[in-house]
């Protein structure tokens, strides 16, 4: 039996995260656990989301995952060393793509759309301070996006004027590149480029991610071999029936969604 990779979110959008490592490794068995239940993460309790994270990845250790994907911004902010500390497998995580955005910045100024607890966190700070000295960094809070995506409401009217509220200002300051610092918000990304404009570079760092996984799993020998065709399951915290729609619509394809009590 070949051991699964463990991937979370406070919800759907982390399946951005999850399509790029299965882009990266399609012989790897994936669980994805989406907390529908208490989604979005952006606004709750910092305590909370940590309770939340290691309840997660207590049950995927049950399953006997080989890694586990943090596909969630804010659970990296606030979760992510406390999970480190108690488990000892590869356990990778998502946070924004400040580094890369201020290295290739021509204006100087950058923009990070994400949810305000990311944008509060210890974490972030000292991502700020560590990789965009000399550059100017924009945060915009974005609430609304997330709760756009979880429905399924990836271009509507609501939808276009949200995303303007928060990439209008950004680009009026002189951005150049608009860092996507919430996994959902690549499902937005058409939306977000026509109102950035094509001169802003849209910066996602799903990609870098899904190499990490590589990276640290061969490492430590834990690849599936090349021959295997692998498999995606979803668990949701919330009712299947309500996530089922969109996890295949995000997806592109159907995907086996059932309950979990984490």
């Amino acid at each position: 039996m070949i051991a699964p990779i463990g991937v979370f979110d406070s919800g759907v959008g982390g399946l951005s995260v999850l399509r790029e490592v299965r882009r990266e490794l399609p012989a790897e068995d994936l669980l994805y656990v989406a907390d529908t239940a208490n989604a979005p993460y952006g606004d709750r309790d910092a305590a909370f989301i940590r309770e939340r994270a290691l309840a997660i990845v207590a049950r995927l250790t049950e399953e006997r995952v080989k890694a586990v994907v943090v596909a969630c911004n804010t659970a990296t902010g606030l979760a992510v060393d406390a999970l480190r500390d108690r488990y000892d497998l590869p356990i990778v995580a998502i946070e924004p793509a400040v580094k890369p955005a201020a290295l290739q910045t021509r204006s100087g100024v950058i923009g990070v759309l994400a949810t305000t607890q990311t944008l509060a966190s210890e974490r972030f700070s000292k991502l700020v301070a560590t990789h965009a000295a000399g550059v100017t960094v924009l945060t915009q809070p974005s609430p609304g996006l997330v709760d756009c995506v979880e429905a399924g409401d990836l271009s509507s009217d609501q939808t276009r004027m949200l995303v303007a509220r928060y990439v209008g200002p950004i680009i009026a300051r002189g951005a150049d590149s608009i860092v996507l610092g919430c996994t959902h918000f690549p499902f937005l990304r058409p939306v977000i480029e026509a109102t950035a404009g094509p001169s802003v570079t849209i910066i996602d760092p799903a990609i870098a991610v899904a190499r990490e996984v590589r990276r640290r799993l061969d490492a430590a020998g834990l690849l599936a071999p090349d021959g295997h065709q692998g498999t995606a399951r979803v668990w949701t915290t919330g009712p299947p029936e309500k996530t089922r729609d969109v996890v295949d619509a995000l997806w592109g394809a159907p995907l086996d969604v059932t309950l979990v009590n984490t």
